[in-house]
């Protein structure tokens, strides 16, 4: 049995800071609680299964930072498909849960599968322990363990979702679940978590590799992530490997591992560090804390100037950034847009971007769970 905890879950998901960050906690702890033997009942007992389910409850939940939609639910009002008959159902039953159950017909539907009335009480749908049921319910009654076994993320997320919405952001978390939960059995069979992480050389491809290149340009490399292990990434393996006195030889083996996980810790604990000396800076705000912020977004690929001075142009810029990283759209630069903007390592390519979609940058409309 593959265990499941919060840590695991804490590492799938993104890092988060203030509230959000509280209730990350908050869903993550709780799911801790169950969430091993939910798994098992359903079946949802391989790596690929769970990989694949935990991926899909990460990007629905915002990141395991809410079981409830943000929006209130007025744009449900009146829609029959979803069984909204009654005055007040868009709001009563908007979308709770991992994967955002909508609509009075799924409440009244799920309900007593999982031995709850949702129709009575709807916000139960978004305790976490029930809404990993519901979820499991869901994954269920589409099948869905047969296309994670195929490691068919299209059709898993089509049948979840209703299209395509967010098809990378779910790439993205499957991809390092697959590597979280590889490394959490191997620690638990073996202690070593590095067990879980194959050897890799020049030539080697596919999601390891992706997750080494990912954990490179973490530590300040600069090389593309496409899950092909050629001579850039080579040559940033080597440059690793003498910078931190390991054997440089361009092959990752444990040791290699070890120290980019290593490193990771180091890097992270150095950007809280940075993050809470930092200023909170607004339209007005002038000196050389603005300057270094105004470095940081010409860093990122916006064109503005370095004056020390927070004016238009350097919100505009801000509340790109904010955007474009699914941030609060604010335009203050305060802890969470800190280090979003020195964790940043890859340029943004926005100048072919129209005005529009620099605004829309990484947003999508959900469908609701159907």
């Amino acid at each position: 049995m593959i265990r499941v905890d919060g840590e695991v879950l804490r590492a799938i998901a993104p890092r988060v800071s203030g509230f959000k960050a509280k209730h990350q906690n908050a869903i993550c702890d709780a799911l801790s609680a169950g969430i091993t033997n939910t798994l098992q009942k359903y079946e949802i007992n391989t790596l690929l299964r769970i990989a694949h389910f935990l991926s899909q409850a990460c990007h629905e939940s915002d990141g395991f930072c809410t079981t409830e939609e943000y929006a209130s639910g007025a744009a449900y009002e009146g829609r029959a498909d979803l069984g909204n008959t009654q005055p007040g159902d868009g709001h009563r039953f908007k979308g709770r849960g991992l994967f955002q159950l909508t609509g009075r017909a799924n409440y009244r539907s799920f309900g007593p599968a999982v031995g709850l009335d949702l129709v009575a009480n709807p916000a139960a749908a978004a305790d976490p322990l029930n809404s990993l049921a519901i979820a499991c319910e869901y994954w269920k009654r589409k099948n869905l363990n047969r296309f994670a076994d195929n490691d068919d993320i299209v059709t898993i997320t089509k049948r979840i979702n209703g299209g395509l919405n967010g098809i990378e952001s779910r790439r993205a978390y499957l991809a390092k679940a697959k590597t979280v939960l590889a490394g959490a059995h191997a620690a638990a069979t073996t202690g070593h978590e590095t067990t879980a992480m194959p050897v890799l050389r020049r030539g080697s491809k596919g999601e390891a590799v992706a997750n080494l290149q990912s954990r490179l340009i973490a530590a300040g490399y600069r090389i593309t992530r496409d899950g092909d292990f050629g001579a850039g990434t080579e040559r940033a393996v080597l440059q690793f490997q003498a910078a931190r006195k390991k054997r440089a030889d361009g092959i990752v083996g444990p040791e290699t591992w070890t120290a980019l996980l290593e490193t990771a810790q180091m890097e992270d604990s150095k950007r809280r560090r940075e993050t809470t000396a930092m200023p909170v800076l607004r339209r007005g705000s002038k000196g050389k804390a603005v300057a270094n912020l105004q470095s940081c977004l010409r860093a990122a690929g916006y064109r503005i100037g370095e004056d020390g001075d927070f004016g238009a142009a350097t919100e505009r810029a801000v509340l790109q950034f904010q955007t474009a990283k699914r941030k609060a759209v604010d335009g203050i630069v305060g802890p969470e847009t800190w280090a979003a903007l020195l964790g940043d390592v890859t340029p943004i390519s926005h100048r072919a971007m129209g005005s529009a979609d620099l605004w829309y940058a990484g947003c999508e409309n959900r469908s609701p769970l159907e």
